[in-house]
């Protein structure tokens, strides 16, 4: 396996690519360890932290709230307004699912400001996310809807009998899971690609303007993309129930 692939310009080498760190054999097949896994790990264990820290500041809640569970109320608060803003009375079943991908997501988005390779610049994470609200959005369509509506959207603007616009259809619900991921994949891989170029090639006079590139690339466009991503998930969830509202 090819750890890394790197471009060479004005002596300096770019960097950007996925690194193999350890390579394990399973049923004779090599399966890396790259620093995807890795940084998956680290925001994960950062977000489990977090949260076994919000619910013990939760558990013993003071009448006076302190500055955490101030910042944890807060935070509970929005995400909750924008599941029921968005999804009405959808919201409540996939509240925790929409706050847990908004809270993994941008957490990743925002990690290379401490010097990691975002997870989300991995198109298998991004992927991953898009399948999981894929499967999400079809469940919950057979689960609410009949054969038959299912059917007749399928084969819409035409009759039912006359499935002519059916393959069509089929295409346009397999590309829901790739648009989602590839635009959250490209967005947070162009921001990790620009701000290699500059380390690469302007590392001499790289240390403190790069700073506002990092808050414009990592921070506003990670979190663009991160609310991008759930509203489009809770979009399609919504729609999936049909015209019951």
């Amino acid at each position: 396996m090819n750890e890394a692939i790197l471009m060479s310009a004005s002596g300096a080498d770019i960097d950007f690519m996925i690194h193999g760190l350890y390579k394990l054999n399973i049923f004779g097949q090599d399966v890396w360890i790259t620093t995807s896994h890795v940084c998956i790990v680290v925001v994960m264990l950062v977000l489990l932290v977090f949260a076994f820290a919000a619910n013990r500041a939760l558990a013993h809640a003071k009448e006076v709230p302190g500055t955490f569970q101030n910042l944890v109320e807060l935070v509970v608060e929005l995400l909750d307004g924008i599941v029921e803003s968005n999804m009405g009375s959808h919201a409540k079943p996939f509240a925790n699912y929409i706050c847990t991908i908004f809270a993994f997501i941008l957490f990743s988005n925002i990690s290379g400001l401490f010097g990691l390779r975002p997870p989300t610049a991995d198109y298998g994470t991004t992927f991953a996310l898009g399948i999981i609200t894929f499967v999400l959005i079809h469940v919950t369509k057979w689960k609410n809807q009949s054969f038959k509506t299912i059917w007749t959207d399928m084969c819409s603007p035409l009759p039912p009998w006359f499935p002519l616009w059916l393959p069509i259809n089929l295409i346009s619900e397999v590309a829901v899971p790739i648009s989602l991921s590839l635009r959250l994949f490209a967005n947070v891989l162009s921001g990790t690609v620009m701000m290699a170029l500059v380390y690469g090639l302007l590392a001499k006079i790289a240390y403190v303007w790069p700073a506002l590139l990092h808050a414009y690339f990592d921070i506003f466009s990670g979190a663009i993309q991160t609310y991008v991503f759930c509203m489009l998930t809770m979009t399609y969830i919504k729609q999936s129930f049909g015209d019951e509202e």
